[in-house]
C-alpha cells in the first residue's frame, strides 16, 4: 500500500506539472491568437464595407492648380479614347498623348476625378466606389455619342479600365480596345505572388481607424524631379483610408479578369517602384482577351517610380505610339 501510495503521489505531482506548464503557456496562446486575428483583420479585410456616398459632382473651380484640370480635345471625330488617371495624381499626366492622340483623329477626353487635384480635405471623403462611379458614368456618355470609344489607363486608371472592361465585355457598351499602364490588381501579395508593395499596409486597416492622412500636401511639380517627372501634379503624403478603399477594390477587379475579353495593350516597366511589375503577369494570365500585345520594359534608373509611363520624356513617345498602333491596327482590318 505504500509503494502504491508513493506512486499515486507521484502520479499526482507530474499532474500538477503537467497543468501549471499548460497554465503557464495560456497568456502566450492567448497572445498569439489575438495577433493572429489582427493581422487577420488587417490583411483580409473581412467585414470591411464601403458606405453607400452620393455621386460625386464635377467642380473644378476649386483646382489648386491649373495643371490638374480636365484635358478635353473635341474635333467632331466618330471616335473617342478616354484616359483615366491615376492614384493621387491628375490628368497631367497626359498632357503629351492627349496630344497624339488629338491629332491622329480621335476626340480626347482626359477627365479629372472629383475631389482629386482641390483641397486634399474634401479628397479625405470620398473612396474609390464614388471615383468609379463618376468615370463609369463619363464612360456611358462618350459611347452614347462615339461610334468608337477606346480607354487608356496608367496605374489606379489601368484598374479602372480593366474594371470597365469587366463590366460591358459581351455588350454593346465594349470598349472597342483598352491600354493598361503599370496596373495594380494586387497589392500585397506574398504568399499567393510574392510580391509586396508596402509593408506598413499589413495594419493598414488600422491605422485608418485613427488617422486621415499622413503628410499630405498639394503638388504641383517637383523641381528635383528629372525626365518629365519634374511635372507631376496631384497629392504628396499618405491618406489611409482612401488607400484601403483602393485595395479593397482591387481584389474584385482581380476575381473578375477572366471577364475581360477586349483586345488590350498592357505595358509595365519591370523597375516599377509603385505597382509591383507580378502585377502584369496576374493581369495577362487571367483575362479572355484574344488580341493581345504586352511589354515588359526596364528603365535606366532615373530618379522617379518607372511607373507613370506616358509622362517620362525619355519613353511616352514610344508608349504612345506602341498604344496608337493597336488602337489603329483594328481601323486597318
Amino acid at each position: 500500500m505504500e509503494g502504491m501510495n508513493t506512486v499515486i503521489g507521484g502520479a499526482d505531482v507530474a499532474t500538477e506539472i503537467y497543468l501549471a506548464s499548460h497554465i503557464s503557456c495560456l497568456p502566450l496562446i492567448i497572445v498569439a491568437f489575438l495577433v493572429f486575428l489582427f493581422f487577420f483583420w488587417n490583411i483580409s479585410l473581412v467585414f470591411y464595407k464601403e458606405k453607400k456616398e452620393p455621386k460625386l459632382k464635377s467642380d473644378e473651380s476649386r483646382c489648386f492648380s491649373e495643371n490638374c484640370r480636365s484635358i478635353i480635345y473635341e474635333n467632331g471625330y466618330d471616335k473617342a479614347v478616354l484616359f483615366i488617371h491615376g492614384f493621387p495624381t491628375t490628368p497631367s499626366m497626359y498632357s503629351y498623348p492627349a496630344e497624339v492622340f488629338r491629332d491622329e483623329g480621335y476626340d480626347v477626353y482626359a477627365p479629372l476625378i472629383p475631389t482629386f487635384g482641390a483641397d486634399y480635405k474634401e479628397f479625405e471623403k470620398t473612396s474609390f466606389s464614388q471615383w468609379f462611379s463618376f468615370i463609369d458614368d463619363y464612360y456611358i456618355r462618350l459611347k452614347n455619342r462615339y461610334e468608337k470609344v477606346y480607354v487608356i489607363g496608367v496605374s489606379m486608371g489601368g484598374a479602372m479600365t480593366l474594371k470597365l472592361a469587366e463590366k460591358y465585355s459581351h455588350s454593346p457598351l465594349s470598349p472597342e480596345k483598352i491600354a493598361v499602364l503599370s496596373a495594380p490588381v494586387a497589392y500585397n501579395s506574398l504568399i499567393r505572388d510574392h510580391f509586396v508593395t508596402s509593408w506598413s499596409f499589413y495594419v493598414g486597416r488600422f491605422i485608418a481607424l485613427f488617422i486621415k492622412e499622413i503628410g499630405a500636401e498639394c503638388v504641383d511639380g517637383k523641381p528635383e524631379g528629372e525626365d518629365g517627372n519634374e511635372n507631376w501634379t496631384g497629392y504628396g503624403g499618405t491618406f489611409p483610408r482612401q488607400g484601403l478603399s483602393l485595395i479593397y477594390n482591387l481584389k474584385g477587379i482581380r476575381k473578375d479578369l477572366g471577364r475581360v475579353d477586349v483586345p488590350i495593350i498592357s505595358i509595365h516597366d519591370r523597375g516599377d517602384k509603385t505597382v509591383p511589375f507580378g502585377n502584369q503577369k496576374i493581369i495577362l494570365s487571367s483575362i479572355q482577351s484574344k488580341d493581345i500585345e504586352a511589354y515588359s520594359p526596364e528603365m535606366p534608373n532615373y530618379r522617379h517610380t518607372h511607373h507613370s509611363l506616358l509622362m517620362y520624356d525619355s519613353c511616352r513617345k514610344e508608349y504612345t505610339d506602341l498604344i496608337l498602333s493597336f488602337f489603329k491596327k483594328e481601323d486597318k482590318q
